[in-house]
């Protein structure tokens, strides 16, 4: 293994940027920006460029103890203290990068590529990163925040958004209100022509249910999405994941044409096409967190030549240094008695050997240098950052087109053929059950006026509970980059689910009410319509409390199916003798407060009805077991408990919502 020592002062007089046939391959002086790029048709933003250097980045994680019985029990006798191991996933990573360079990170799994593209793009917490990033000499900041677009590996996009209303309202959030709503319209069109979307701009996006876009059309959404601020970093992970190579290869040239520009590029492929590979500037090459190489890429099959590695039949590049970072080595030299690939593979321990000599090759020949590279590398400091705003726009702006946006997204969800079926069918089965009863039929009635309450306490909640689960993955990505204020959010989420959620309980009462032959007053109808849609609010703010908080949707179904049920039993219809001691769970329930004032709404206090127990024949309803267990006064203090539900689980969900770790509150 003597060869793979061969250090590079063995070629005093090469410089770096100038490369022989076994060079180390690093570049110093980058290629200046195409200021005719700069200036394209379409693009109608200032772009600063930023020169991105990071030296020694080292990334740890805590790794805690699981939660079983035995831990639990152990720390309870004070036996043992729960120990938090820590795991370092990054180890010393270094490199420059600069305006007009796209640098890409090749790596087996698990080698940290995505963990190291998340420092660099500041999406993970400062304080678990040792060593530095500088962005134009200047640590991370709200202005670099403005200026960096991340593209995640999946593709985050509402699914029943066309390809232009998706990057219309991101245009509308992400641009600063300096610019009009037409301006902004006419940015995301300009990002439309540019990354060659005119053919399916109104075509929407589409989901695993749900017929839109092509795999590689909504990647070029993605790429959109972020374009639309002109950023001067834009960071990718896996753009081609899932993508066959024409398709991954019009992606890498799009890219390549934004580098030109004067961007700053940095993305992770696992495994490009040789064709995809030299199109990239420079590349860095990880394995299991360590550096194996970093610099040009056209010259990295030159510096493992150069330390006597290098592959027995010509092949991809990309596979080539990918089995490098598996310690799998090819070796040119086999006849000479140095194992084939194919018995590395079999010999774990000397693969382990082997990618050890590697990182230590890396360590003597390139690390220094690298270094240098990163300390020589100046940048002058932005003038344009001051009186930056933490918002591009007003939270008035911010609520006014989320709210449009969700309305247009959740629409087809709420008024979907099979809800609207399911709450029909409920609705005429109800009316026809209780066809025209009357008031000489008590029992029925009260059965009825409770059934509203139950089932329009149990439908709010369970279609409540998916809401912010399902926009988890969208919620990050949007704050993140700073997008918009959670409260903005929160707030159009609310307010826009209005009247999808209470269209259909109306037309429910509607129907029912009528068919079932109640108190046939107008007053007595919309008193009764009221109560549901207030029902309704209440119940629907714990379902978003329990979507919130547990981020989970089967383990809050769960909890939800326990809670409701407890609430429903306490609701004052099915036991009217309670024991003192758990009687108190009523006062908690949606059920009794609504069954309360629904039976305010339907019976006066001096109503009868025919009975045949007192020998005038007609008996009070308010005395009526049903109706007396929760009676029929003290209508303001049931209000007065509903409204606190109302406002107090709203409450509750946000601060759930606000405490979700991946984005800053």
């Amino acid at each position: 293994m003597a060869p793979l020592m061969k250090n590079a002062e063995e070629n005093p007089d090469v410089e770096l940027g100038q490369l022989p046939s076994h060079s180390n391959g690093l570049i110093v002086h980058a290629k200046e920006p195409d200021e005719n790029c700069l200036n394209r048709p379409g693009i109608h933003l200032h772009s600063v460029p930023i020169i991105l250097k990071f030296s020694d980045v080292v990334y740890s994680v805590t790794l805690k103890q699981p939660k079983n019985w035995w831990n639990v029990m152990k720390l309870k006798s004070n036996l043992a203290k729960t120990q938090h191991k820590t795991k370092e996933i990054l180890h010393g990573i270094s490199g420059v990068v600069r305006p007009g360079e796209m640098l890409v990170m090749l790596g087996p799994s698990g080698s940290g590529k995505t963990t190291l593209l998340k420092v660099l793009g500041g999406r993970l917490k400062s304080v678990k990163v040792e060593g530095t990033v500088l962005y134009n000499n200047e640590p991370y900041s709200k202005f670099v925040k403005r200026r960096t677009g991340f593209v995640t590996q999946d593709d985050v996009l509402f699914p029943n958004l066309t390809v232009k209303e998706t990057l219309v309202y991101a245009a509308r959030l992400r641009l600063p209100d300096t610019y009009t709503t037409e301006e902004k319209v006419k940015r995301a069109e300009s990002i439309i022509n540019e990354l060659g979307l005119d053919r399916c701009k109104d075509t929407i996006i589409g989901g695993q249910f749900k017929r839109g876009v092509s795999g590689g059309e909504r990647k070029r959404v993605s790429i959109g999405h972020e374009m639309l601020v002109d950023p001067s970093l834009l960071f990718l992970d896996e753009p081609t994941s899932g993508l066959d190579s024409t398709t991954a290869l019009r992606i890498i040239k799009t890219l390549k044409d934004l580098a030109k520009s004067g961007k700053t590029i940095i993305t992770t492929i696992h495994q490009p096409s040789s064709t995809v590979y030299y199109m990239f500037d420079k590349m860095i090459l990880l394995s299991e967190g360590d550096l194996l190489y970093y610099g040009s890429a056209n010259h990295a099959m030159s510096y493992f030549e150069s330390i006597q590695i290098s592959p027995p039949f010509p092949m991809n590049p990309a596979d080539f240094l990918l089995d490098l970072a598996n310690g799998v080595t090819p070796d040119r030299l086999i006849e000479e008695g140095i194992p084939s690939a194919f018995e590395w593979s079999k010999q774990g321990d000397d693969l382990k050997t082997m990618r050890q000599k590697l990182i230590e090759a890396y360590k003597i020949n390139l690390a220094d240098q690298v270094h240098s590279e990163v300390d020589g590398t100046d940048a002058a400091a932005t003038d344009d950052k001051a009186m930056m705003s933490k918002w591009s726009t007003s939270w008035r702006e911010q609520f006014k087109v989320l709210l449009g946006r969700g309305w247009k997204e959740r629409r087809h969800e709420a008024f979907s053929p099979l809800k609207i079926g399911q709450v029909l069918a409920i609705t005429i089965i109800s009316g026809l059950l209780w066809w025209k009863s009357s008031t000489s039929q008590v029992q029925d009635q009260v059965g009825l006026l409770f059934f509203f309450i139950t089932f329009w306490g149990f439908f709010p909640v369970f279609s409540a509970i998916f809401t912010f689960p399902q926009e988890r993955a969208m919620l990050i990505k949007e704050r993140a980059s700073g997008m918009y204020r959670l409260s903005a959010y929160f707030m159009a989420r609310v307010v826009g689910d209005l009247p999808l959620e209470l269209v259909l309980p109306t037309v429910f009462i509607t129907i029912v009410y009528w068919m079932a032959g109640l108190k046939e007053t107008f007053v007595a109808f919309i008193l009764t319509t009221l109560v549901i849609l207030y029902t309704v609010l209440v119940s629907q703010g714990l379902g978003l409390t329990l979507g919130a908080a547990l981020m989970d949707v089967k383990k809050a179904t769960t909890l939800a199916s326990v809670i409701m049920l407890t609430l429903l039993l306490a609701g004052g219809y099915y036991i009217q003798d309670t024991p003192k001691w758990i009687g108190w769970i009523k006062y908690l329930s949606v059920s009794y407060w609504g069954y309360k004032l629904q039976l305010a709404a339907q019976y006066s206090s001096d109503q009868t009805y025919p009975c045949y127990t007192v020998p005038s024949g007609r008996c009070r309803i308010a005395d009526y077991p049903a109706v007396a267990n929760v009676g029929l006064d003290h209508l303001g203090i049931a209000a007065m408990a509903l409204a606190i539900m109302l406002f107090g689980y709203r409450l509750s969900a946000y601060f759930f919502l606000s405490r979700i770790k991946g984005y800053d509150k």
